[in-house]
């Protein structure tokens, strides 16, 4: 039975750990107040909630996002079968990390994050959710941000204070010593309860343990119906040519209606908006059945710019087939972020996050950067945006004769805030009847 919603969800974190001794410094005084342990949460905070100050550049972060996520995908495409993540997730739980950030672990991080030289970058993100807090009732959009630190150790009000007020990221205290499972446990059942159920352990067992000092965390969860909704009586089973030497039955959805399209010279582009019309998925289909590799080695933030702007109305037959991406275990980041600049934020003895705690409290470093997505995709929406998508199919479908758009081999998908150019969710489809 085809499923009666979209729904997408991610979330990433950065474990930062203290470097040698396990005993833990005594509280200091500028800590933000205390807030409720792990045995009683602390009330989240709303996107919704979060001051912006004037000025604040969500143009200059929206940027700087995308294009840490397609240089994170030139890494991540080796790996084999379907992918999905999200590049705004992992940007925004690194720029939280950022904020503690100082010395040349600062000036690593802003250079593979893409941070700008001049701006304010957490006042961007603080504009970037709260637009995204009123995007209005046809999509829901939850993202949640929280900071999960060890009860006793002595962080600095600098710190807590701007992610509480730029992020909506509360400080929760947490015995990492006592019991180091149970708070996993605890952070993995925030993840899962803000992410609809769909990111489910996110940290691994054994990465939680006594000289555990912080646990960042992301989550954003999105859903959402098509502005014109497949016909789930169209939908038939067609080949989907998953590589040159095997073929696989898939479910496809069909559909004529007037779409923006563009013809390169090496894919071809649709993009579907949602109801709303504040955000779209845009699939990216190379022309050769065997193409995928050669359009995602020259990918990156230019090309991803040059496609959309390619964009123009269209009348399209549509052919996509259904698909869905579960997370199977986390996506490790370390070795990746890494290779790509910032590998002090990852060593032990290096790494200046002296922004985070107060002095003589020991030096932090990044463990390591998890991160989960799901994305769905079938013929879903609501009965009025049904009738509204009929009467606007109808309309562009008369104007002229329909392009093809058969999605029959491996893809690319973006789901695109149109507004603001934010890339929410990102992936590949190697095979729809894979998970």
């Amino acid at each position: 039975r085809p499923m009666r919603h979209l729904a997408l969800a991610t979330s990433v974190l950065a474990l930062l750990s203290g470097c040698t001794s396990t005993a833990e410094p005594p509280l200091d005084p500028r800590v933000d107040a205390p807030v409720p342990s792990a045995h009683a949460p602390a009330k989240p905070t709303s996107p919704a909630d979060v001051p912006v100050a004037p000025g604040g550049s969500a143009t200059s972060v929206v940027d700087a996002g995308n294009q840490l996520g397609l240089d994170l995908y030139a890494r991540l495409r080796t790996r084999p079968g379907n992918l999905a993540y999200s590049p705004a997730s992992i940007a925004l739980a690194l720029s939280m990390t950022y904020a503690g950030a100082a010395g040349t672990t600062a000036a690593e991080m802003a250079r593979v994050l893409h941070l700008p030289a001049d701006g304010d970058v957490h006042a961007g993100w603080a504009t970037v959710a709260s637009d995204w807090a009123g995007v209005g009732p046809d999509v829901e959009l939850g993202l949640a941000n929280r900071l999960f630190g060890a009860e006793r150790y002595p962080f600095r009000a600098e710190f807590t204070g701007l992610v509480r007020q730029r992020y909506g990221a509360p400080l929760e205290l947490v015995d990492f010593g006592a019991d180091p499972e149970a708070a996993r446990a605890h952070i993995n059942g925030w993840v899962k309860d803000r992410t609809h159920e769909r990111i489910t352990d996110l940290i691994p067992a054994g990465q939680i343990d006594a000289l555990t000092s912080l646990v960042l965390t992301n989550a954003l969860y999105f859903k959402a119906t098509w502005a014109e909704p497949f016909d789930v009586r169209a939908t038939r089973p067609a080949s989907f040519h998953a590589s040159a030497d095997r073929t696989v039955e898939a479910p496809f959805m069909h559909q004529t209606e007037g779409v923006r399209y563009a013809d390169t010279d090496a894919v071809e582009l649709v993009e579907l908006p949602y109801r709303g019309g504040r955000f779209a998925a845009l699939f990216v289909l190379p022309k050769a059945k065997d193409g995928l590799a050669a359009v995602e080695q020259r990918l990156d933030a230019a090309t991803l710019g040059r496609w959309v702007a390619a964009l123009a109305p269209r009348t399209v037959s549509l052919a996509l087939p259904r698909f869905k991406v579960d997370p199977g275990a986390p996506i490790a980041l370390a070795k990746e972020l890494a290779a790509l600049g910032m590998p002090e934020a990852f060593d032990e003895v290096r790494a200046d996050f002296s922004g985070m705690s107060a002095p003589g409290a020991g030096r932090l470093h990044i463990r390591e950067v998890f991160h989960k997505a799901f994305v769905a995709m079938d013929e879903a929406g609501t009965e009025a945006a049904a009738a509204t998508a009929v009467i606007m199919g109808r309309e562009s479908g008369m104007a002229e004769p329909a392009t093809s758009f058969e999605a029959d081999h491996p893809f690319l998908f973006f789901v695109r805030d149109t507004k603001s150019g934010l890339v929410a969710f990102a992936g590949r489809v190697a095979d729809p009847t894979a998970r």
